[in-house]
């Protein structure tokens, strides 16, 4: 019997752009093949060892976890242009636990300190961290066959002899192979396999049968040379060839090894010595140190009990009774360590006035209210603890955290000093190929036009937050889409080939929120490496699933950066500051009128979670009164149980009636008037209805939380026959009550949740309600650089009769700054959000005029300001936004003062020259003169068009004025603009708008005629506008960006994204 082979030297999509095959298909390949073994050696990297571990095991086949790494031919460290690209290649298969940690160490290091063009390792690494590891120079790219073919015997002998003493065997069992491999259709292969055998025989290195693996079938050989030309950015069209690097079987093994039995039985030996366990689900906490000596479940009490009066809350026996029952459970599960970190990080936040607010369903736990992780009474919102931790649940809690954005690397940091630098890490995340960006990708490697691969990927619609689109899913979804794939040769030749690399890793970036803090170094449990964006982050090589419960066991924590939270923290320094008013923010009166009354207007522009337009509705429809409306609208306002909302409404004002399904739902959907509204009242519907209890629950939770259909379908008929059995009812009944369910899969929000982000939401309108102006310019300050966000927010201080002027040396800050006119609040551009002007130029000015008072003249401020930064292109940009108007003399203007600009840096210049003699000792003895003022000399007139054009250009938008003020009266007598034309027109609809011409992009056909995309703007809003070939070569004299134009054209929906297909243009009259 031949021996059995295992495939040793196998890639999957986790080699980035490099292969082909997700690790599923590799498992069920090899299982299709009655192999009992399988390694994954993905590119210097194990990105994909504990999914290949876990997966392999459910499948009963052997994982066999491997690397194929880059070694550096000199050091590591060295990084000499034209010499140390040069690498080879070295295959390593860990036999035991100690040869997978010298792995991770292995692939760390090639990260963090021998990455240049990929990450290598070098002979002084290999030599430390050899042990258990087998090693195979890879019959492509060793430097054992690089030597031979040079011709350089004696270096060959001199490496496979540092080989074989640097991964120590013995002759019976060797640590160190030479890989042989069957590729006759690559010229000059089978010339290097011999050279290769002749030289292991002669040197006695055994030698090893493999076959290194890219994709799965033959036939796929294209895919993969289309990731190639992909990930190189190649312009060269892929073409078919004849190199395989499929999954053999056994049979064709054989036939390829026929004459070497030795390697095959090598291969076989390989597979039997390589028998790594790695511990899954097995928790690693935090090593949290206890100062006093109290055991973390004490001290955890002794911070609970604490938090009573400081919550100002009574001793009740029903409040004492919950907190004992909720430490206890936190004790039998042994989770008191976790919550100690927790509390400890943010205990520092709160203590460093960072504001925080905690996601999930923690927020139902009494102890982490009084301990100060969550900032909702659970008691108050009837919030269960169950749905956080339970005696039945086996998965620990998550708890996450959100933190003002422009603080959370202050958080970071702050766990990176408490508990090593070494010990904490943020987590990476794999972007991949989704459905639009395949078929765009492939559209360009298989060299068609660009402009039809957009007009593909137009065609897939969006997916959902959990639930990304897939190409399979658009083709049954889209009946255009599929039209285009059956009719056009091109279309489906980009689809199939898009359906294969679809959905495959293309590069690994940090977590948004993730991340991991462990008790001993990271690397005893997870590989890492740099954020590949180049900020020398260090990140885990293991994502959330790998890195967590699911995998290597390690405590992972979300540290969200939410911007709302650094909106409020600014806004609530800036009330202190310019109006004497101390705001506690956590404790603001969760009944005020002026609050209830903004949002039931609908001014809801700028607040967390109750923006846009469809909230912005229901708002003022619900005209809400208490702070669980805000929760309720936070919870509903979500594909699926959206439908809901005007039910609740309904309800709420007393226009239908309040009933129940079954008259124990009352006991929990009583403040929802018999509504469902949170993933809770599912929960709660299978407790008190169909009598499940929380651990049956949990799995229920998951199953709707997931949309996962097979345990829908079982939960299902358990439902139903729970219902019967337990609650009463009949099947009708209960397969009604079921069916209201159907929404909330994949989309419900727990309770807890949505009261936590409902605080923030009424946080947030408490503040723009009584503080409109303070609030707005934190609005603004914190989306700066967001042209269109910065549109809008303006607009909307508009509305309120809020003033915002331009920047000006005199008044403005960094930031947007609030101040007095005529009495009232206005709001000014900060220096920092002109562009072309740095941040260091703007703090000179800044601190110029707190030193020194306001600037009185043009000549004053180009006196005072000795920064070499105030040169030509930021004194222009002062000058083109208007920030010099108010030194500015009588008589000039903005354009007077650009006619000057050279004359300005000449004063500027001598002024500071005339500063450094001052210095000399000849200027000791000399009289002071008057100083002198600068002389303008006279210039056109300025153009108030050009001069709007230089705040869009320098501000991003139109401050003293808008193009289309001289057509204002026009434009609001019509009964149609883009707002009204978005919120209600339908599809192939005729309309004709005006409006301003704001950005325009171009493609060409694949006729090769040109065409343009273009957004038109009103004084409401904008749209994007389609300028097919025949009409934008009639109408491109005027279809140029800032014409103001009226457009007649049909408006279309097409995948739900709003716009007008352009039939005519005249200019604006």
């Amino acid at each position: 019997m031949a021996p059995r082979f295992t495939h040793l030297h196998t890639h999957s999509h986790y080699s980035l752009l490099n292969a082909l095959p997700k690790i599923d298909a590799l498992i069920e390949e090899a299982k299709k093949n009655d192999m009992t073994a399988l390694a994954l050696t993905d590119n210097a990297n194990l990105y994909g060892a504990i999914e290949f571990y876990k997966a392999c095991k459910k499948k009963e086949i052997k994982p066999i976890i491997g690397i194929d790494a880059y070694v550096a031919y000199r050091s590591r460290h060295e990084k000499q242009t034209g010499i140390d690209k040069q690498r080879y290649r070295l295959v390593l298969l860990a036999k035991n636990e100690k040869g997978y940690k010298n792995l991770i160490q292995l692939v760390t290091l090639a990260h963090l300190e021998g990455f240049y063009y990929k990450p290598r390792v070098d002979r002084e690494l290999l030599e430390k961290y050899s042990d258990g590891l087998i090693a195979i120079a890879p019959s492509f790219s060793n430097d054992i066959l690089s030597s031979l073919e040079t011709g350089n015997k004696e270096q060959a002998l001199e490496r496979v002899e540092w080989y074989k003493k640097t991964f120590a065997g013995t002759t019976e069992v060797p640590n160190f192979y030479i890989e042989i491999t069957h590729h006759p259709e690559m010229k000059g292969h089978e010339e290097n396999m011999k050279k290769l055998i002749t030289f292991a025989k002669e040197t006695n290195t055994p030698i090893v049968a493999n076959h290194d693996v890219y994709y799965i079938n033959k036939e796929d050989r294209v895919a993969r040379e289309t990731l190639l030309a992909i990930q190189s950015q190649s312009d060269e069209k892929v073409e078919e060839g004849t190199d395989d690097f499929s999954f053999i079987n056994q049979k064709i093994v054989e036939k390829y090894f026929k004459d070497l039995p030795e390697a095959l039985i090598n291969n076989e030996k390989i597979a039997n010595r390589c028998n790594l366990e790695i511990s899954i689900g097995k928790w690693f906490l935090p090593n949290f140190i206890v100062e006093s000596g109290l055991s973390h479940d004490d001290e955890f009490r002794r911070i609970v009990f604490e938090g009573i009066p400081k919550r100002k809350l009574e001793k009740t026996p029903e409040l004492l009774e919950r907190i004992e029952y909720e430490l206890k459970v936190i004790k039998d599960k042994g989770y008191a360590p976790y919550f100690l970190v927790v509390y400890d990080l943010l205990d520092y936040a709160h203590k460093h006035g960072i504001l925080t607010t905690i996601r999930g369903s923690v927020a139902g736990s009494l102890v982490t209210f009084l301990s100060g992780i969550t900032n909702v009474n659970p008691i108050e919102y009837k919030l269960p603890f169950e749905r956080f931790l339970n005696p039945d649940r086996p998965s620990a809690p998550d708890i996450d955290m959100d933190f003002a954005d422009d603080r959370r690397d202050e958080m970071i940091d702050y766990a990176r000093q408490k508990y090593g630098i070494d010990k904490v890490a943020q987590i990476g995340t794999f972007g991949t190929m989704a459905a639009r960006g395949a078929v765009r990708d492939v559209t360009r490697a298989l060299g068609f036009p660009y402009s039809l691969g957009d007009a593909i990927a137009k065609q897939i619609p969006m997916g959902a937050q959990g639930f990304p689109m897939t190409l399979e899913r658009a083709l049954k979804e889209n009946p255009e889409l599929k039209t285009m794939y059956t009719e056009q040769t091109d279309v489906r030749k980009i689809i199939d080939m898009a359906k294969k690399i679809e959905g495959g890793a293309r590069h690994i970036s940090v977590h948004a929120a993730g991340v991991v803090i462990s008790p001993t170094p990271l690397t005893d449990y997870v590989p890492l490496q740099y954020d590949t964006k180049g900020d020398n982050k260090i990140i885990t090589q293991y994502d959330m699933n790998d890195v967590g419960e699911d995998g290597v066991g390690l405590l992972k924590f979300d540290f969200l950066g939410i911007r709302n939270l650094s909106i409020l923290a600014d806004a609530v320094k800036l009330a202190e500051k310019l109006e004497g008013v101390k705001i506690d923010i956590e404790n603001v009166p969760v009944d005020d009128k002026k609050t209830f009354e903004m949002l039931a207007r609908g001014e809801t522009v700028g607040l967390f979670q109750l923006n846009g337009d469809g909230m912005t509705r229901s708002l003022k429809d619900l005209k809400p009164t208490v702070i669980h409306d805000i929760n309720v609208m936070v919870a509903l306002y979500r594909p699926g149980p959206m439908d809901n909302i005007k039910e609740y409404i309904e309800r709420k004002h007393g226009r239908k009636p309040v009933t129940y399904l079954h008259p124990k739902m009352k006991n929990f959907l009583d403040k929802t008037f018999g509504v469902l509204v949170y993933q809770d009242d599912l929960l709660y519907t299978a407790i008190e209805v169909a009598g499940y209890n929380w651990g049956e629950v949990d799995k229920f939770r998951k199953a709707v939380g997931k949309k996962i259909r097979e345990e829908m379908a079982k939960q299902h008929v358990k439902f139903v026959e729970g219902c019967q059995t337990h609650g009463g009812m009949t099947e009708k009944k209960a397969e009604e009550l079921w069916n209201l369910f159907e929404p909330f899969q994949g989309y419900g929000f727990n309770k807890a949740h949505a009261a936590s982000y409902g605080k923030v939401a009424y946080q947030t309108a408490y503040m723009k309600a009584n503080f409109p102006a303070i609030y707005m310019s934190a609005v603004l300050t914190a989306e700066s650089g967001d042209t269109d966000m910065i549109s809008e927010i303006i607009s909307e201080c508009k509305r309120m009769g809020i003033l915002v002027l331009p920047p000006d040396v005199n008044q403005s800050f960094e930031g947007f700054t609030v101040i007095k006119t005529n009495g009232k609040d206005s709001i000014r551009f900060g220096l920092t959000t002109i562009k072309n002007f740095g941040e260091g130029i703007a703090t000179s000015i800044i601190t110029e005029r707190k030193a020194n008072g306001p600037f009185t003249t043009l000549s004053d401020f180009l006196r005072r300001i000795k920064d070499k930064n105030l040169n030509k292109k930021s004194m222009e940009a002062l000058i083109k936004t208007g920030a010099l108007e108010s030194i500015t003399p009588k008589g000039s203007d903005r354009s007077t003062l650009l006619f000057n600009l050279d004359k300005l840096l000449t004063f500027n210049k001598e002024e500071r020259s005339k500063e450094s003699d001052q210095d000399s000792l000849f200027s000791l003895m000399s009289t002071p003169t008057k100083a002198s003022e600068i002389e303008l000399d006279l210039s056109p007139p300025g153009d108030s068009a050009e001069k709007l054009l230089w705040e869009k250009e320098l501000l991003g938008l139109y401050i003293s004025g808008h193009p289309l003020d001289s057509f204002k009266h026009k434009l609001e007598g019509r009964e149609t603009n883009i707002k009204k034309l978005k919120e209600t027109a339908t599809e192939r609809a005729p309309v004709v708008v005006g409006g301003i011409v704001e950005e325009i992009r171009s493609v060409m056909t694949k006729k090769g005629d040109k065409m343009i995309f273009l957004k038109l703007a009103d004084l409401t809003d904008s749209i994007d506008v389609v300028a097919f070939p025949k009409i934008f070569e009639e109408f491109q004299d005027i279809l140029i960006p800032e014409s103001c134009i009226v457009i007649k054209g049909t408006f279309s929906l097409r995948n739900g994204e709003k716009s007008i297909l352009i039939d005519k243009v005249k200019l604006m009259e």
